[in-house]
């Protein structure tokens, strides 16, 4: 328990665990006076020349002063951060307030000099900087602005710590010693440096976890079955290149083995290190393996116990809290708990350390499942349809997350980023813990490989039991439309994923919407034709070859469509002839991949019905090396093997029979297929002649050609248009567009007025008058609205604003109702006015009920509505669609993230259905977009400039041919909510 010190209770706040460079934990926080033991223990492990340079002289052992010193903080003027592992001290920071002299201060004193000491074992992990990035957030919270530092010359580590954190600041040379000075306002490069350093360690620590030199699985029963001893079977018939060991406390002594694999009753008793280790002990034991584990050094947990948050009590869930604390306490990470487990097919690696029976294809795959249940069909449907005998596109690495209490998707994000062996991602994700980061790490993913993601309980369900979900008040369409703005691939189900996984992975990016079509079957064509239309693609008129086409013909058509220039990519439909076997659908995929060969810029798709070996013949036609068993194309009895294919995923009645796994012999049918229902563990097994070693994948060049096939056109052309639209999306993210100035915003009197109004109180919404004089400063104006609680003052208010005049009605339940009766539009004179009054307050009340307003009219247009929100799970949100209940009845609304760039403007109002209705639709004239575009930066700007900001509604915006006019406005007001996405990198606590 931390005591309070002389002025300040304990911040709590600032304690946070971090992730280093090198991949492990450590844990920030406050140094208080109970640390006195600890800060002597720890400045006697450092060496005596790094307390030179921390000293500028010999300094050999801590004085009691010193020790009273460097433990008793205020918290305000003079604070301490060290660095823990197991609970002991690695490196410390300090900052003193100064003022203009040098000498100790007290606020208003706005600079502070600052002072690190790193042990000398822990050097060249990126301490010192998790440090400065922490102490200086701590300095900001005390309204320190600048931090000074005096270094030795000689002392180049702590020198590059500053320079290359990316604070503006200024170097000076006195008196033998090196003089640094920072601002401690984050800069666009200190932000840049920061997350650069997050990737590089949280990647790391990741990769720690899926390329382990050695593990040991904990909880290893010594007879057959069971989870340890079915993990620890898995890692060894996978053929792990590493050390493996088994661990249970209940082994005989004399017990040197199991199945060959080295046993131990501790993890202690293992000589060497181990990198990973598998724990699947109760949850009653998880605490005492941890601290074993930590003890010896263990970098990383999966933990596939059972019995935490998952059982949805506050016990499960404080003893999921309290593994992750124990377990950072050691530096490890954890992925889990209720963990399926983690895949590395990697040929130097070979790891599966998972309940999945079967290690999966290798491929160049990504594969990240929070559910085990849609891990493990994701891995089967990969396995079934994923490349034929060559193996190609299949899986680099597998993670599922269990209960995501620590590893989480933004971590594995961060690791396949910049992974050589991973090309596309594909994610199932039940929860997105923080959205900003997501949405962060999502963008720059996408900018270098395809990020195709799914995401259940998307329809207002609660987040599965065990993950920790920040609060978001938008709903889940608007998330989707955030994440596709950032380049992520939306889809719906996990069958979409495939179908757009397997495309990505094996075809180029199209170059644009417009699609050939050519086949043996004129009624799959028209279908195909009409997906096209379905999904936004550009069809050409399908190409009929008619049902006597040969494997010739179809070579000779797609080249000639290929070698198009007007088009972008093409659709091959295939139906079986009558009378032909495998050698014709082997000669097929020849001819196809021999036409895609010469033109390989352009994807490939093919739709077959029913074509038996096609699509096992279309992957596997570029193998580079022969296959057991298989003869060359057209040779006598020359099939291909039936390797695992779509038509295995059909229920093709005539495949051979499986394998099941005895864990789920037992198991209820799924309903149309005949086969057992996917459960955890259950990977299909591959039939006998495909549980020979897999070859060597081939070269990246043959990979490029293989064509995917599906089942329907509808599959297929999904998938392609999801392809087509992410290209473009990787086209314009290459040129990013700009936020642009406007000489007439007065941001600073905007931070006067703000600041002035939230003097009042914590949050609040404007007034008429505030709204638009905010507003106002933001070059927004708003067409005057005046009063009117009687008919007189509505002539008045006529007589002010001059005819021809609107009457409407304020009331919250009449607002922006026009299709209740509450607006009287173009009432030329007093007369109609008058009229109108009565009708308007005979229809729903008295004045004082309806609100009335008087208001000049606009120009004749189109209505729309603007509106802005800060999320606290996603940040801030620009919204646009069309004024009026048939968008709202069909959420035709678009969005995009704050701030907005000239290109995510005009994308923005061309992005709702009802867009036509702006550019001229049955003949009317088109409106203004330029003006639009620009109201709508200019939104932005108010928003990004001051997040005290949390709310703008502009309705109705009258966009007219020339110009448009804002006819109800109003803003919210409250103190800005915290960043956390700005200050300093911490790992999340749930």
């Amino acid at each position: 328990m931390q005591n309070s010190s002389d002025r300040h209770e304990y911040p709590a706040h600032w304690e946070a665990d971090v992730v280093l460079r090198d991949g492990g934990t450590a844990r920030i926080r406050p140094i208080t006076a109970d640390d006195a033991d600890r800060l002597v223990s720890f400045y006697e492990q450092v060496s005596d020349e790094s307390k030179y340079y921390r000293f500028f002289a010999p300094y050999p052992r801590l004085s009691a002063k010193d020790v009273h010193r460097f433990t008793h903080h205020d918290f305000v003027d003079r604070v301490g951060l060290a660095a823990t592992v197991g609970g002991e001290f690695i490196a410390t920071v300090r900052y003193d307030r100064i003022d203009a002299d040098g000498l100790p201060a007290s606020g208003p004193a706005h600079e502070a000099e600052v002072a690190f000491l790193v042990q000398d074992a822990h050097q060249g992990r990126g301490v010192a900087s998790a440090l400065l990035e922490h102490i200086a957030a701590v300095a900001r919270e005390r309204d320190i602005r600048r931090f000074a530092a005096e270094v030795l010359p000689a002392n180049n580590k702590m020198i590059k710590v500053f320079t290359d954190a990316g604070y503006t600041q200024k170097r000076s040379f006195e008196d033998g010693v090196v003089r640094l000075e920072f601002d401690l306002e984050p800069t666009d490069r200190s932000l840049a440096v920061q997350r650069a350093r997050e990737q590089r360690a949280e990647a790391r620590s990741v990769r720690r976890l899926l390329v382990p030199g050695a593990v040991a699985v904990i909880g290893v029963g010594r007879a057959p079955g069971g989870v340890g001893r079915s993990v620890l079977d898995h890692i060894r018939d996978a053929g792990f290149t590493g050390d493996l060991y088994a661990v249970n406390s209940a082994f005989p002594e004399e017990q040197k083995d199991i199945d060959g694999v080295p046993a131990h009753r501790s993890v202690r008793e293992i000589e060497g290190s181990v990198d990973l280790a598998v724990v699947a002990v109760p949850a009653a034991h998880v605490p005492d393996v941890v601290a074993e584990c930590g003890e010896h050094g263990v970098q990383g947990l999966v933990v596939v116990s059972a019995g935490y948050a998952e059982s949805g009590g506050p016990e499960g869930r404080e003893r999921q809290r309290e593994l992750v604390r124990h377990a950072r306490t050691y530096g490890m990470r954890i992925i889990g708990p209720n963990a399926f487990g983690v895949i590395n097919t990697a040929e130097d690696v070979r790891l599966n350390a998972s309940l999945a029976p079967e290690m999966p294809r290798p491929g160049r795959i990504g594969l990240f499942a929070q559910s085990g249940a849609i891990g493990i069909a994701l891995l089967s449907r990969l396995h079934r349809r994923g490349g034929g005998v060559t193996g190609v596109t299949g899986v680099s690495t597998f993670v599922s997350s269990g209960n995501r209490a620590d590893v989480s998707g933004n971590d594995v994000l961060q690791y396949w980023y910049d992974d050589p062996d991973t090309d596309v991602v594909l994610m199932y994700l039940e929860s997105i813990g923080n959205p900003r980061k997501f949405t962060r790490l999502a963008r720059r993913t996408a900018a270098a490989k395809p990020l195709v993601v799914v995401q259940g309980t998307r329809h207002g369900g609660a987040a599965p039991q065990g993950h920790a979900v920040r609060a978001t008040r938008l709903p889940h369409t608007t998330v989707s439309a955030l994440l596709r703005q950032a380049g992520v691939i939306r889809v719906d189900t996990i069958t979409e994923l495939v179908d757009a996984g397997l495309l990505l992975a094996r075809q180029p990016l199209p170059a644009g919407p417009r699609v050939a079509i050519l086949g043996n079957s004129e009624s799959l064509g028209l279908l195909t034709y009409d997906a096209c239309l379905s999904e936004g693609l550009r069809p050409l008129s399908p190409l009929d070859l008619t049902t006597g086409a040969s494997p010739e013909d179809f070579r000779r058509a797609l080249s000639e469509a290929l070698a198009d220039e007007g088009c972008d990519a093409v659709v091959v439909t295939a139906i079986p002839t009558v009378g032909e076997g495998p050698s014709r659908d082997a000669a097929l995929a020849e001819a196809l991949q021999s036409a895609a060969a010469e033109v390989p810029g352009k994807p490939v798709l093919v739709v077959h019905v029913e074509l038996g070996g096609l699509a096992e013949a279309l992957s596997a036609a570029v193998s580079t090396a022969p296959q057991a068993g298989s003869q060359a194309p057209g040779a006598a009895g020359g099939a291909h093997p039936p390797p695992l294919s779509a038509s295995l995923e059909r229920g093709d009645p005539h495949r051979p029979a499986e394998r099941l796994p005895t864990a789920v012999a037992d198991r209820p049918l799924t309903a149309g297929t005949g086969e057992p229902a996917a459960g955890p563990g259950q990977l299909p097994t591959p039939p006998v002649s495909q549980t020979q070693a897999s070859p060597p994948p081939p070269t990246p060049d043959s990979c490029s050609r293989l064509i995917p096939a599906y089942p329907a056109a509808e599959r297929a052309v999904r998938a392609l248009a999801e392809a087509v639209k992410y290209g473009q999306w990787r086209r314009e993210v290459a040129e990013p567009g700009k936020v642009p100035g406007y000489e007439d915003i007065d941001e600073k009197g905007a931070a006067e007025l703000i600041g002035g109004l939230l003097a009042r109180g914590q949050g609040l919404t404007l007034g008429t008058d505030e709204t638009c004089e905010l507003l106002g400063t933001y070059g927004i104006p708003v067409r005057e609205a005046l009063s009117a609680l009687s008919p007189d003052d509505a002539v008045a208010a006529a007589r002010t604003i001059g005819y021809p005049v609107a009457l409407k009605a304020t009331a919250p339940h009449l607002r922006h109702r026009a299709d209740l009766g509450g607006v009287r539009l173009d009432l030329a004179d007093e007369e109609q006015l008058r009229r109108a009054y009565a009708e308007l307050t005979g229809l729903f009340g008295n004045p004082h009920e309806v609100r009335p307003v008087v208001q000049g009219m606009a120009s004749r247009g189109v209505d729309t509505v603007v509106r802005a929100v800060i999320d606290p799970a996603a940040g801030a949100v620009l919204s646009f669609g069309l004024a009026g209940p048939a968008s709202q009845l069909l959420g035709d609304t678009a969005h995009r993230l704050i701030p907005v760039t000239d290109r995510d403007a005009a994308s923005l109002i061309r992005s709702i259905r009802t867009a036509p209705l702006l550019f001229g639709w049955r003949g009317s004239a088109p409106v203004d977009t330029g003006a639009l575009e620009e109201l709508l930066l200019r939104v932005s700007r108010l928003v990004d400039d001051h997040p005290e900001v949390i709310a703008v509604s502009l309705e109705p915006v009258v966009v007219a041919q020339h110009g448009l006019s804002v006819l109800g406005a109003s803003v919210r007001l409250a103190p800005p909510p915290v960043r956390d996405d700005l200050g300093p990198r911490t790992l999340p606590v749930y």
